[in-house]
This record gives structure tokens, C-alpha cells and sequence, in this order.
């Protein structure tokens, strides 16, 4: 099934007419980085209908908002039964931000998630190397892991170590950054 979209432009036109709600199902991370105004904070990982719900006016749309529109996608084909208005910001905030639409700076306080990511995963290929040579040529196998996790995230849009680091104290705790209405 392909989930419905929606450019950005006719995208902020429905957030601006109330006609929908703009939904962003990033990490906390990256939120706080940028975000669209007036979008609800409801991250991927604890994405229901219920919650959904109590968010929601009487008939508004939905649009789903990601960095690149993967991860909205994602949840709009699983919840398509249940949440038939769902739809996808295509392009993401990426696209949104090409096409000049405002774009409010978050509270950041934190390295972004995909910089985390590439420190992690460069530290874990050089700390498999290294053991390989110092301790036992088996712990090259970290770095193949780690090798073959970044192309399994470049190939289907989901990373694993990005999940993991966003459940770090660094990236979960709210500062003083409210990310909801």
C-alpha cells in the first residue's frame, strides 16, 4: 500500500486553515534541533491510535511529519486501517524547508541524532580493528557488524543504533524545551 501525501505547500496551507494537524514522529533529539510550529510531538516509537486521538480536533486530516518522509510513511501503511485520514508531508521537513516554509529552531542542546550516529559507528569500527590487532583477529567481526548495520539503515530507512541512542538520558530528557502543545 502507498501512503497518501501531501506537498509542503498545500501542507502549511491545511496546518494554517486548521483543516489538519501536523504530526512529527522524529526523536526527541531532533525536535528539539527544528521543528514545524504548531506540529504535535508524538515519536515513532510510542505512535498509537489512542494517543493520536486525544490530539486531534473534530475532522481535522493528519500529516505526518519526518525528517525525509520514511519514517511517516512507515506508520501511515501500518496505521491505514485503523487511520484512514493519515497522510505523509512529502519530502519531510527537508522538502519543507526547500520550499522556504517557516521552520521554527528548536531548543537544542545536544549533537544531532545522525551525528551521534557516525561517532558511534566510527568508534565502534576503529575499536574493532584495534582489538583485531591487540587482542584476537575475531573482534574484527565488530566492525563488519557495524558495517553491515549502516547499510541495512541506507538500504530500508530504519536505523537501529539511532533507536538505541535515542533512548539515552542525553536524548530523552526535556531540558527546559516543551515538545508539546
Amino acid at each position: 500500500m502507498n501512503a497518501q501525501t501531501v506537498l509542503p505547500k498545500e501542507a502549511h496551507k491545511l496546518f494554517q486553515s486548521g483543516a489538519a494537524l501536523g504530526v512529527d514522529v522524529r526523536t526527541v533529539s531532533e525536535v528539539k534541533g527544528e521543528f514545524i510550529a504548531d506540529s504535535v510531538f508524538l515519536p515513532q516509537d510510542i505512535f498509537s491510535e489512542q494517543r493520536l486521538s486525544a490530539l486531534l480536533e473534530e475532522g481535522q486530516d493528519v500529516i505526518l511529519i519526518c525528517r525525509s518522509d520514511n519514517r511517516a510513511t512507515q506508520i501511515a501503511e501500518r496505521f491505514a486501517a485503523q487511520l484512514p485520514k493519515l497522510k505523509v508531508l512529502k519530502g519531510g521537513i527537508v522538502a519543507w524547508k526547500k520550499d522556504g516554509l517557516p521552520i521554527s529552531a528548536g531548543c537544542a542542546s545536544g549533537i544531532p541524532m545522525e551525528r551521534q550516529v557516525l561517532i558511534s559507528a566510527g568508534s565502534l569500527v576503529l575499536l574493532g580493528l584495534l582489538l583485531s590487532k591487540v587482542i584476537a583477529p575475531e573482534f574484527v567481526g565488530v566492525s563488519a557488524f557495524v558495517g553491515a548495520g549502516l547499510i541495512f539503515a541506507g538500504v530500508t530507512g530504519f536505523c537501529g543504533m539511532a533507536k538505541i541512542l535515542g533512548k539515552m538520558p542525553w536524548n530523552t530528557k526535556n531540558n527546559s524545551c516543551s515538545l508539546s502543545r
